[in-house]
C-alpha cells in the first residue's frame, strides 16, 4: 500500500512577487529549494495562511540567495505580495517506509532567508 506523506515543506515564507502574465508556477530561490529537497517542475501545494487560500503548481527556480517567492500565472490571483505561506511537496511512499520516513522541513525569516 501507498500512503501520501509530506516530503518537504518551506514554512511560512513571504510572497515578493506576483506575475499574472507569466505562464504559472510558484519561482521559489534555489537555495530554500535544496534545502526542503524540492525539484525544478516538483509539484506543490501553497497554503496561503494571510487568506487561507489554497492551490496546486509546479515549482520553477529563482536566484539563489534572492529569497523570492513569486506566485505566477492564474496563481499570482490567490496571494498578495506580503502575504504568508507554507509551500508542501508530497511523495508516495510504501506503508513500511513511510514510518521511517523524515520529511526536511525549512523554516524561514522575514526575508525568506533560511531561519
Amino acid at each position: 500500500m501507498l500512503l501520501t506523506i509530506c516530503k518537504s515543506k518551506i514554512h511560512r515564507a513571504t510572497i515578493t512577487e506576483a506575475n499574472v502574465n507569466y505562464e504559472g508556477s510558484i519561482t521559489i530561490d534555489t537555495d530554500l529549494m535544496k534545502a526542503a529537497k524540492i525539484l525544478p517542475y516538483e509539484k506543490v501545494q501553497i497554503a496561503n495562511v494571510t487568506t487561507g487560500e489554497r492551490l496546486e503548481t509546479y515549482v520553477i527556480e529563482g536566484k539563489a540567495g534572492s529569497g523570492v517567492i513569486c506566485l505566477n500565472g492564474a496563481a499570482a490571483l490567490k496571494g498578495n505580495v506580503g502575504d504568508i505561506i507554507i509551500i508542501i511537496a508530497y511523495a508516495l511512499i510504501e506503508k513500511d517506509e513511510a514510518a521511517l520516513f523524515k520529511p526536511s522541513f525549512v523554516k524561514v525569516d522575514k526575508n525568506n532567508h533560511i531561519a
